[in-house]
């Protein structure tokens, strides 16, 4: 028998994807916030953990990374939880309640973006144009089956099908859909909204910085037409779908 979430499930809200979409900068900015309680760092990776005993969940480790809440909304930021299989049921089976921001960017720069960050980092060696095209298969190898933590470049682009997965999961207004260029362009009115889905009164917008700028080194690659022309053609039904979805239309 699984075993029974808390009875008052101490996290509220979760900024749950996407990665490379702005969710440093936002989990930055909710830090400069005294009535939000969020844990000593960012991307807990609690509900993607396939360590952990999943038929019963012990959750104490997980309150415990948070600051006691005082009545504040106490959430963190994950930004594989949208993409990762089984870690939205999860969060559901954990507090049902729980409110979940998404901030989307353009899934072309988004991917360019990570396999940046891939390659800086050394995990990947491959020049940008294989990986979203050939290097695809290599996801087929992987566990849990086709979802990949470093190389799902393409994969984790497709919204339309993680905001359906998430509304079948959560209703409408626990949800909040944010752009990355809206918060980087302005972050006042994308902060207003987090704050007023929060329960929060309006509050001073911190200032506007630069946060987890990607590394400036010596690639193999660069974006061009052709990987761009070829992505948005990937991407096509998808984008439909989000738009029909959320009314966010990128390209």
């Amino acid at each position: 028998m699984a075993a029974q979430p808390p009875a008052t499930p101490l996290v509220s809200f979760v900024i749950a994807g996407v990665q490379k979409g702005g969710t440093t900068a936002l989990f930055d900015y909710l830090g400069d916030y005294p009535d939000v309680a969020l844990p000593d760092a960012k991307e807990l990776h609690f509900f993607d953990d396939e360590d952990r005993d999943w038929s019963r969940p012990d959750y104490a480790a997980y309150h415990a990374r948070f600051p006691a809440p005082a009545g504040r909304p106490c959430g963190e930021a994950t930004p594989i939880y949208v993409y990762w299989p089984s870690s939205l049921e999860r969060i559901a089976a954990y507090n049902p309640a729980m409110k979940l921001v998404m901030v989307l960017r353009d899934p072309v720069q988004r991917a360019w973006s990570h396999w940046r960050m891939e390659y800086a980092r050394g995990v990947e060696t491959q020049p940008f144009a294989w990986c979203v095209r050939e290097g695809r298969q290599r996801l087929f190898d992987a566990e849990p089956w086709g979802h990949h933590r470093e190389f799902s470049y393409v994969e984790r682009g497709f919204y339309g099908e993680q905001m359906q997965r998430l509304y079948g999961l959560f209703p409408r207004n626990q949800v909040l859909v944010l752009t990355s260029d809206a918060l980087r362009r302005d972050p006042g009115p994308a902060l207003a909204q987090v704050r007023a889905f929060l329960g929060l009164p309006p509050a001073p917008t911190p200032a506007p910085r630069e946060v987890h700028v990607g590394q400036e080194i010596a690639y193999p690659s660069e974006l061009t037409p052709g990987d761009i022309d070829y992505l948005r053609q990937v991407y096509a039904p998808d984008a439909e779908r989000l738009a029909a979805l959320t009314g966010v239309r990128f390209g």
